[in-house]
């Protein structure tokens, strides 16, 4: 095993344990879907087993379910071949990767972000059992593993989104590329940053009738249990800046990087979400399974506070839109927090062809199935 792997694996094991211990969480076995509850009509069921580590989803061209890992180092390949709603099969198609949360596909390859770089596996689906040795598509990205890991996705222009977030809690860098959404082509070159002042965002898509951006964002720790809040924003252009390290928040200035300085200097968030609730994936729902009320708005998966003296998230949530605003934010599914006990974290959502969404859940190591029936 190699040192770098060890080291993820260790740091993952420290983080779940330190969690427990500062929350008083007990982690529980997998949660049963019958004990998540969600609004009438909607059920959840258990599309895969056995993916341990679930991260970050993406559907190949083929419908294979491609999922990334942190500490695992794995990438999976999930197939339902027969359509039912249950996957037939998982594949390990790449292991031994520093941290490959991030996946994204385009045409026939598969693109993998790793801590510092990013790779590519062409023509992957033909090739589950034998995949192919991948291509360095860009290793200009920081070392850092705090917030190193990332989550990438292409725009609907086909260019390639991929976050670096701030290496600390709360510092500033002289480095631009700290703290920010950068963006390249698919073969790497153009690299540039779009977005500045993002501490760490673990999910985006872009708006279903306008293209615009929107992204999740983790607010930092320290400043108590109920500030500051995660944040959901909007970037319809490049260039803008969404405070941190100075403000967070629509006006919460920081103690220290904020001295002096107002927050209207910056780009407020569209939304404001619950304080520690680390939101991550995010996705707006295109399809016609759902009624039509949840079309075009945002389901966020809440992956649980760490170090909050009450637990909170744990759960899937709905950014409710009118238009490009954003008015309001609801539960939608939640139950893997109970009492203080853990039995899931999700992660990520993906929607698939018939309309259902996939949930990941690196805690337990499984992906839901989100359906609708009336």
């Amino acid at each position: 095993m190699g040192f770098r792997r060890l080291a993820a694996i260790l740091l993952t094991i420290f983080t779940l344990c330190s969690s427990g211990q500062r929350e008083g969480l007990a982690f529980g076995a997998a949660p049963q879907p019958g004990s998540i509850s969600l609004p009438p009509g909607f059920r959840i069921s258990l599309y895969a087993a056995d993916v341990p580590g679930a991260r970050s989803l993406t559907l190949g061209a083929r419908g294979t379910l491609f999922v990334g890992s942190r500490a695992e180092g794995n990438i999976y390949a999930v197939r339902d071949r027969n359509a039912d709603g249950v996957a037939d099969e998982v594949l390990v198609v790449a292991k031994g990767l520093n941290s490959p949360n991030g996946v994204a596909f385009f045409g026939e390859a598969l693109y993998v972000a790793e801590i510092d770089r990013v790779l590519r596996y062409d023509g992957i689906e033909s090739r589950l059992a034998d995949p192919p040795a991948p291509v360095v598509v860009n290793d200009r990205f920081p070392k850092d593993r705090h917030h190193g890991w990332k989550f990438i996705r292409f725009s609907p222009d086909g260019m390639l989104y991929v976050p670096v977030g701030a290496p600390c809690n709360i510092c500033e860098r002289d480095d631009p590329r700290y703290a920010s959404i950068m963006r390249m082509n698919r073969d790497g070159t153009g690299l540039e940053v779009f977005s500045r002042g993002v501490r760490n965002t673990v999910g985006f898509d872009w708006h279903p009738l306008t293209g615009e951006l929107w992204f999740t964002d983790n607010g930092r720790d320290w400043l108590g249990d109920d500030r500051p809040p995660d944040e959901l924003n909007r970037a319809p252009v490049k260039g803008m800046h969404f405070g941190y390290p100075t403000c967070h928040g629509t006006d919460i200035l920081d103690p220290e990087f904020g001295k002096g300085k107002s927050c209207t200097a910056y780009t407020p968030p569209a939304l404001e979400l619950g304080a520690h609730v680390a939101s991550l994936g995010m996705r707006f729902y295109r399809g016609s399974m759902f009624p039509a009320a949840y079309r075009n708005q945002i389901f966020i998966a809440e992956h649980g506070s760490w170090n909050r003296s009450e637990a909170v998230g744990y759960r899937i949530t709905l950014a409710r839109l009118e238009g490009s605003r954003a008015v309001r934010y609801e539960v939608f599914a939640e139950g893997w927090l109970r009492g203080g006990a853990v039995s899931g974290r999700p992660v990520d959502i993906q929607e698939m062809p018939d309309g259902s969404l996939l949930v990941s859940d690196d805690r337990a190591g499984v992906i839901y199935r989100i359906s609708y029936r009336k």
